[in-house]
């Protein structure tokens, strides 16, 4: 069975920068898509930000040029660099590895 752990977040001021990391058990990882969800307040659960087993990467209008996806396969993990945060970026981030999900980890950005 496969587990994803997340780890990162936390709390940070507008403009601020925060990482996630999110690590895969399985020996598959190099594989399978991996990348970001993430609910916001009263929201529906978004894609975030994914990266494809070639390496090519997709992400949201609204954190383009802000978030970087990147991937270790060697490592299997998957990270998200978030920079320039707002407001609007607080809410519960999920990784995903293909089919399966981490837990959520609470991303908190304030004025």
């Amino acid at each position: 069975q496969v587990n994803l752990v997340a780890s990162g977040g936390g709390s940070v001021q507008t403009g601020g920068s925060l990482s996630l990391s999110c690590a895969h058990s399985g020996s598959a990882f190099r594989l399978l898509t991996a990348g970001w969800y993430r609910q916001r307040p009263e929201k529906q659960r978004e894609l975030v930000a994914q990266i494809f087993v070639s390496g090519n990467t997709e992400y949201s209008d609204s954190v383009k040029g802000r978030f970087t996806i990147s991937r270790d396969n060697t490592k299997s993990v998957v990270h998200l660099q978030m920079n320039s945060l707002k407001l609007e970026d607080t809410a519960v981030y999920y990784c995903f590895t293909g089919t399966t999900w981490g837990q959520g980890t609470q991303v908190t950005v304030s004025s």
